[in-house]
């Protein structure tokens, strides 16, 4: 028997099923982003962190709660924050944490994981996803700055450069500015447009790779892959770093993974949105190249050995 059995039929329902169930969770994602990137001040990010610097960066990984970005947009965000006098830490902590603890996300993978523990998984994730961001956070507080940051993000020509659209952007506008509004209005539309084409193009290929993966492949030849734990961890990981999704979408994908066991699952839903081929680029507009394969590869090693060694002790608890 063949190791792969490939059928249009079956290909067909598996993707459309993936492309209904994900793609209005993109559209949403890309919508609230344009908005905060047009309508919200970076001065009301900032002013809710304290003035500890520990606790700001505590903090800091919690701000997707409120001012929720995706992945593809939050790097602009963050580069504004640095400027007006945001503390590195927070920022990196903030700009790793807001893709995955945010409420669009938390209910997307809800909705994704419905039938396998839905509320126990997406709190995992969402906690998972915040104490990765806070240790990379504090661990970056006790770097100089300098040796991180690209040339040019904190001076004044940072500002006017075109390479991001919402550093560019003025804050939001007071009472009564009727024009400004509109344009922030149409801004943020435009912003949105842009994200949604983006981020559905790279779901739409996650789900076809997922589909052929699921439908297709014989299952039995990962068989030794995904029954052991780290190989299990570390190829997730590996295919959501390649997959490149968006957090608002990405549990879908990854529940289809059923022959990985769920914290190699997790691996790929805490690791993805933080680091992966695109978001090495995107970094690489805020910090030095240097710094950004450094970001990898402990990301890499703190997803991994949080997935390896904790995650199957809470899964074993669970009952999962």
């Amino acid at each position: 028997m063949s190791w792969f059995n490939f059928s249009w039929q079956n290909f067909w329902y598996s993707f459309l099923a993936l492309a209904f169930e994900g793609l209005p969770f993109v559209l949403v994602g890309s919508l609230i982003s344009g908005l905060i990137a047009a309508f919200v001040p970076s001065r009301a990010i900032t002013r809710l962190l304290p003035k500890n610097r520990f606790l700001a960066t505590l903090v800091s990984g919690l701000l997707g709660l409120v001012f929720p970005v995706c992945e593809c947009g939050v790097v602009p965000v963050v580069r504004r924050l640095l400027d007006k006098g945001l503390p590195l830490s927070c920022g990196i902590t903030y700009m790793l944490a807001s893709p995955i603890v945010n409420p669009l996300v938390a209910i997307s993978t809800f909705a994704a994981f419905r039938g396998q523990q839905p509320g126990a998984n997406t709190v995992i994730r969402m906690v998972s996803g915040y104490v990765v961001a806070v240790l990379v956070g504090l661990a970056v507080s006790r770097l100089d700055p300098a040796r991180i940051l690209s040339t040019g993000v904190l001076s004044p020509s940072s500002r006017r450069r075109p390479s991001l659209r919402i550093a560019a952007m003025p804050e939001a506008p007071g009472l009564g500015a009727r024009t400004g509004f509109f344009q922030r209005l149409i801004g943020a539309v435009q912003l949105a447009s842009d994200d949604f084409i983006d981020t559905a193009m790279y779901f739409m290929l996650g789900a076809a790779v997922a589909s052929v993966f699921n439908t297709a492949v014989d299952q039995r030849i990962i068989l030794p892959l995904a029954s052991n734990p780290v190989l299990s961890v570390a190829a997730m990981m590996v295919i959501s770093a390649i997959l490149t999704l968006c957090s608002t979408s990405d549990a879908f994908i990854a529940a289809t993974f059923v022959a990985f066991p769920m914290p190699a699952r997790m691996a790929f839903l805490v690791f993805g949105p933080m680091f992966d081929l695109k978001l090495f680029f995107l970094y690489s507009a805020l910090l030095k190249k240097r710094a950004v394969v450094l970001l990898g590869i402990g990301l890499f090693l703190i997803v991994g050995l949080l997935s390896v060694a904790l995650l199957p002790l809470i899964y074993a608890k669970m009952g999962g």
